[in-house]
């Protein structure tokens, strides 16, 4: 049985490339804590596509090949695992699937489903659902469920995997500056699930304009802040216990069930 797990949370700046000279200094940071998983935010390779409000198939194509390249990237970490999202083909649009890379192999978790359509994020218009739905996975003898950005203010999937008996929901990001609302989305995410939420995003404005707000956050199961990152302290960690998760799942108000 797993007793703790050591969690790495981070801001990772706009248009990331594995090629520029900080991602050396973006992983010699994370190699450094030693830890167990990795969050990253949502989609962290490459500029955001999602600036304009027509899909371009070529930038697309642009988009797969940079996280194709970042993962090469992410597997030199050599961490036991790594939790992100990458861009997909899904027909005629893009998928955006969060994938775990779990002792240097990938394999998929979960596809976004809920996409905002407003200008800096016209994520309707370049990315499919797929109707694939919420499920747990197994990452390192834990079970994790996925809500990616905006998905993490549905509070009914957070607390469909509090009943799957999720330890951790993982929230990678790529929201814009008003990280207060994302906050309360976490909290209340970990309070009705009894899971911890780990949570990370982008940081920078993108070629577009949108502003990314960074803030990546982590609470404890009932809604209890641990971490937040800040531009002075881009990667935070935490110790994940599984025992609080299946305590809190015993608890109020996870315990509590809808009368028929």
């Amino acid at each position: 049985m797993v007793t703790t797990l050591k969690i790495a949370f981070v801001e990772w700046p706009e248009d990331l490339s594995t090629g520029d000279p900080q991602w050396i200094e973006l992983r010699d940071s994370v190699t450094a804590v030693h830890a167990d998983i990795l969050v990253t935010n949502e989609l962290p390779f490459g500029p955001w596509l999602a600036n304009g409000p027509v899909f371009s198939k070529d930038e697309a194509h642009l988009s797969v090949r940079a996280h194709e390249k970042g993962l090469e990237g992410l597997i030199d970490f050599a961490l036991p695992a790594v939790i992100s999202s990458r861009p997909v083909w899904n027909g005629k649009r893009l998928a955006n699937e969060a994938f775990v890379l779990e002792n240097g192999v990938a394999r998929p978790l979960h596809r976004k489903q809920y996409f905002p359509n407003e200008p800096g994020w016209f994520e309707s218009e370049w990315y499919a659902g797929d109707g694939s739905g919420f499920a747990v996975a197994d990452v390192l003898g834990i079970r994790v469920g996925v809500l990616l950005c905006t998905e993490a203010m549905f509070n009914e999937r957070a607390r469909a995997y509090g009943k799957q008996k999720a330890s951790l929901i993982v929230v990678p990001r790529a929201s814009g500056v008003n990280v207060e609302s994302w906050k309360i989305a976490g909290a209340m995410a970990s309070l009705v699930s009894g899971a911890y939420v780990v949570s990370s995003n982008r940081i920078g404005r993108s070629r577009g304009g949108a502003q990314f707000g960074g803030g990546g956050f982590a609470y404890a199961p009932q809604g209890r802040p641990l971490e937040v990152t800040s531009s002075a302290n881009p990667l935070r960690t935490l110790q994940l216990d599984p025992g609080m998760s299946r305590f809190a799942q015993g608890a109020y108000p996870c315990y509590v069930s809808e009368l028929e």
